[in-house]
């Protein structure tokens, strides 16, 4: 009887498998983890995105906090009549906000050309008196019109109409309220045009994005992978730079944390898409870093980061209020100050929209790898 055959292990042959194939957006996610990975490295990051708008608050907020004005400092030129102006500066009922000072004419002209003084009075022959005061300056237009209704008082001069004066100052329409919202946008912007354009730039000045070319990778999941990795970091922005607003200067809140974050979230998406257009041709850091500056120099002066733009001629208001900046600024200011919803704020929404996805598919079809 003949012994059997045995098939060696080896022949045996594994049924086949289907290949695996990576998901649409799987790419995608490699890379927004692996730039999430970068940024871990990076502590200097840490610094700008996170603590310096921080300190930038505090320090505005201290310097622009609710206190009593500061007294009017005033020149008096020697004289005469020097003496009498001040004593009816002292018998004034609101004698403590003046700082009178008796001083030569020389040292009067120079200390009011200098900013010294607020308000220069020259005593004439007689009792009456000369104001020198800057119109350009509104402390020194204050000074003149409170210096005057004093000595007009104390000169015996009577009000006819009874009046009452109410001191009023709450939260919302205190500066440090306006300045934390454009604070927020101002971060938002310079995260999104040097976090995304610098590093865009830098990689290709290292050859990094030369190795990229010959892999399967889409053109499009890498670009969006940078701008879309600053959603994570403004999250983080967003909530640190509120929460200090809200436990050191008391700034209420009024709008919903949903409605906050997806502005903040259109926002950032915005200026990833403006940085990586800014970025997608240049080869130097010198280049990108002046090309960036030419971008937001405009923002940082007319959107109303610091102060309103509402300052400016009027003329030229719609052209601010087209600036990606400033539709940010004023939705974020509108719902964190009123509690505006998003519905009442499509415009800026859809001016945000335009900026952000023109300059994403710009930046699609001008990018190159070297």
């Amino acid at each position: 009887m003949s012994v059997a055959q045995e098939t060696p292990v080896s022949a045996i042959k594994a049924p086949s498998l289907p290949p695996r194939r990576n998901g649409r957006w799987s790419g995608y996610a490699h890379l927004l983890m692996a730039r999430m990975l970068e940024l871990k490295r990076e502590p200097e990051v840490v610094f700008w995105v996170f603590v310096f708008p921080l300190l930038l608050a505090l320090g505005l907020g201290i310097a622009f906090r609710n206190k009593p004005g500061d007294a009017i400092s005033v020149a008096i030129v020697d004289g005469s009549n020097a003496a009498n102006a001040q004593s009816m500066l002292a018998l004034s009922p609101h004698h403590e906000q003046f700082r009178p000072q008796i001083v030569s004419a020389e040292e009067a002209r120079k200390g009011f050309r200098l900013g010294k003084y607020d308000l220069v009075i020259q005593p004439s022959a007689g009792q009456g008196f000369e104001y020198r005061y800057d119109p350009a300056r509104p402390e020194s237009v204050l000074a003149k019109t409170e210096v005057n209704d004093a000595l007009q008082a104390a000169a015996g001069r009577k009000d006819i109409l009874s009046t009452t004066s109410i001191a009023s100052s709450e939260p919302g329409s205190r500066y440090i309220d306006f300045l934390i919202p454009g604070l927020l946008g101002m971060n938002l912007m310079n995260s999104g045009m040097w976090g995304i354009g610098f590093a865009l730039v830098d990689m290709r000045q290292r050859k990094l994005l030369k190795r990229f070319v010959g892999t399967p990778m889409r053109r499009g999941d890498f670009l969006l992978a940078l701008a879309s990795s600053r959603l994570i970091l403004m999250i983080v922005e967003v909530g640190l730079l509120l929460a200090f607003g809200v436990l050191f200067f008391h700034m209420r809140v009024m709008g919903s944390v949903g409605t906050i974050a997806l502005i903040a979230g259109l926002g950032s998406l915005t200026f990833g898409g403006v940085g990586l257009l800014t970025a997608s041709r240049a080869q130097k850091i010198e280049s990108v870093s002046g090309l960036i500056n030419l971008v937001m120099m405009p923002m940082w002066i007319f959107s109303g980061v610091f102060f309103s733009y509402e300052r400016f001629p009027a003329i030229i208001h719609p052209l601010i209020k087209a600036l990606p900046l400033t539709a940010l600024n004023d939705a974020l200011r509108t719902s964190i100050l009123e509690g505006t919803p998003l519905l009442h704020q499509w415009s800026r929404l859809l001016i945000m929209l335009l900026w952000g996805g023109i300059s994403f598919l710009l930046a699609l079809k001008w990018f190159r790898w070297t």
